[in-house]
């Protein structure tokens, strides 16, 4: 069998020759681990190269932050990069105390430079602290002298005069040192025993996480002030430099913080100042600080709406722009690497036991049903992980020492989005009100389906729509309510071309009026077309129509029944709802899984003709 042919989920029971994942060896290497994303890998290996921006664009949880990782990982591999790392030390500028230098010396020199200074202040001042504790002794046994010698006088003035002079002294001394302190460096970026080029993660990092701040001093004189460069703090650039800083979400900083960030990639070193202006650090800022880093910068497609034109240009000038596949083909090949995403996981978590062919194959379905289309998987893995690792919790707790299929279905039932717990909700709601009808006929009313939620997250649902039509002088218009988006409308209108094509009738000459039962939700696509014109026709020929069946698809202004979204999912609400039939387009035929057809009779249609023939028996 090719590995490249589409498979489908019986074929799992003969290619996996493993028993559990605990024969499923995982790969060390992050850039092994990463699946279906080989595209975006091989510009990773490029811009690895070449020292490459790169902008990866796609849906949540897809392996945007791996693959920075990897791309770090590849780095690593050139030994010569990680012997070139450097030490970041801040010094004090003698001829400017708000100016700190910043110098870079070779990795894990910048540590012992530092002790070695400290070693030499802190000889320059033993001298000074043997006499404080002499003049200490003397303080404590003068008063006692003469307390013993009778003389209680001078035994408290003693004590008194001491203790001021103690005090005196201790300030002196706090102060001595802290100006003997000042000409210590601070240690900014400590690369020492770094056996890899460093990988930072900048997301939702605010500007001086990002670019580095100087803190307020509260005492700003009196010989008690903290020197300005060992207030410096080091930014996210400037710990990456010489590797790799990943910010996700890249279109949450403000236009003012990526043109900032521009900055830093041309100049590939910036300098720290204080953040805010209400700080003493504000007057501080230290001549430049080397930040030259790959910047691995992702988000999703509404995140290039918010990109300075600037800063992409940057990255497409002189980097790559990449775009997450969100599914992959359903092969031998893609199978085995969710086998290996599973082993991964367990890995991973560390805590859960390993899973039986059974249950990695359970897994694989729930890829399949969350790609929509029976011939993909889908590459969303962060949230397919958090299904491995309920499904291990639930083996765990019952005692189990693999996880069976049946735990991967419970994890599925438990770890339901949102919008599936309101498809179910509501699927209940309508059918306990009657709003959704399981069988008889009727005239003008319609089972279709739809889906709630967004393009990442949504569940399939059951939507009666009813439709009337009565002689008299009608609008221009069909006028249909149920919180219809702008898609929705213009398809409606377009039904009104194919029933004046099929019987030759004017609906102007009628009021039509469609409405789709209990929306509060809101209504958009074009998906309800065949659903709104077997509804109007019936209402116009009064032709009953079946309430076991349910539809869906896109209608052509010639009656051609076109593919839609979602099938999946609306198959699974007809299901829940007990519906004996559904009707889909034929173009989406291919796209159903096995296990559905043994659950509900699915019908391919091409034409409106067809689906008014199922839907009431009537040939047009």
């Amino acid at each position: 069998m090719s590995e490249n042919r589409i498979i489908s989920i019986k074929d799992l029971y003969n290619i996996f020759k493993f028993k559990t994942t605990e024969e499923i060896s995982v790969p060390e290497k992050i850039s092994e681990q990463i699946i279906g994303q080989d595209k975006a890998l091989d510009i990773i290996r490029k811009a690895a190269k070449q020292r490459r921006h790169v902008l990866l664009i796609g849906d949540p949880g897809t392996g945007k932050s791996m693959l920075a990782q990897a791309l770090a990982e590849i780095l690593s591999e050139d030994k010569e990069q990680v012997k070139n790392l450097e030490d970041i030390l801040v010094f004090p500028n003698p001829n400017d105390e708000y100016q700190p230098i910043i110098k870079t010396f070779p990795m894990g020199t910048g540590k012992k430079i530092v002790e070695e200074m400290r070693r030499r202040v802190l000889e320059q001042t033993k001298m000074f602290r043997y006499f404080y504790i002499l003049l200490l002794l003397i303080s404590a046994f003068t008063p006692m002298y003469f307390y013993y010698a009778g003389n209680y006088i001078m035994a408290g003035a003693t004590f008194i005069g001491f203790m001021i002079l103690m005090a005196s002294l201790s300030f002196s001394f706090q102060v001595v040192q802290k100006q003997i302190m000042k000409n210590i460096p601070k240690l900014l970026v400590d690369n020492s025993n770094r056996t890899s080029v460093p990988f930072v993660d900048a997301t939702g990092a605010f500007e001086g996480m990002l670019f580095g701040d100087v803190l307020h001093d509260p005492f700003q004189s009196g010989g008690l002030e903290t020197p300005a460069h060992q207030r410096v703090i080091a930014g996210a650039i400037h710990k990456a430099n010489k590797g790799v800083l990943f910010i996700d979400e890249i279109g949450t900083l403000r236009p003012e913080v990526q043109i900032e960030l521009l900055s830093v990639l041309q100049e590939k070193k910036y300098p720290i100042f204080g953040r805010s202006e209400r700080s003493a650090g504000a007057m501080v800022r230290t001549t430049p600080a080397p930040a030259d880093f790959v910047l691995v910068a992702a988000g999703n497609l509404e995140t290039l709406e918010k990109l300075h034109p600037a800063f992409r240009s940057r990255i497409r000038g002189y980097g790559y722009e990449v775009f997450m596949n969100s599914e992959i083909l359903f092969t031998e090949e893609s199978a085995n690497k969710f086998a290996q995403f599973v082993a991964q996981e367990v890995k991973k978590t560390d805590n859960i036991p390993h899973f039986t062919k059974e249950a990695v194959i359970e897994v694989i379905r729930e890829a399949q049903r969350r790609s929509g289309r029976k011939s993909y998987l889908t590459l969303r893995l962060r949230d397919l992980g958090g299904l491995v690792r309920l499904a291990g919790d639930i083996a765990k707790a019952k005692g189990k020492k693999y996880v069976e299929s049946e735990d991967v279905i419970e994890a599925r039932e438990k770890a339901l989005t949102i919008e599936e717990q309101l498809s179910k909700y509501y699927i209940e709601k309508k059918k306990e009100y009657q709003i959704i009808k399981t069988e008889g006929y009727e005239i003008g009313r319609v089972n279709g389906l739809a889906v709630i939620g967004s393009r990442l997250y949504y569940s399939g649902l059951v939507l009666p729509v009813e439709a009337e039509v009565v002689p008299g002088e009608g609008s221009k218009e069909i006028i249909a309510t149920g919180n219809l988006g702008k898609i929705a409308k213009e398809a409606i209108v377009n039904v009104s071309a194919v029933i004046k094509k099929k019987f030759g009738e004017d609906l102007k000459k009628y009021k039509v009026h469609v409405q789709f039962l209990q929306t509060y939700e809101g209504v958009e696509g074009d998906s309800a077309s065949i659903t709104v014109a077997t509804a109007i026709i019936s209402a116009l020929k009064n032709w009953p129509v079946r309430q076991d069946l349910a539809m869906t698809g896109s209608l052509s202004i010639r009656g051609e029944v076109l593919p839609v979204g979602g099938i999946i999912a609306k198959i699974e609400a007809a299901i829940e709802s007990k519906l004996k039939e559904v009707i889909v387009p034929e173009s989406n035929y291919n796209d159903i899984p096995e296990d559905l057809f043994d659950k509900i009779k699915i019908t391919p249609v091409k034409t409106i003709d067809e689906v008014i023939e199922i839907a009431t028996g009537k040939n047009i």
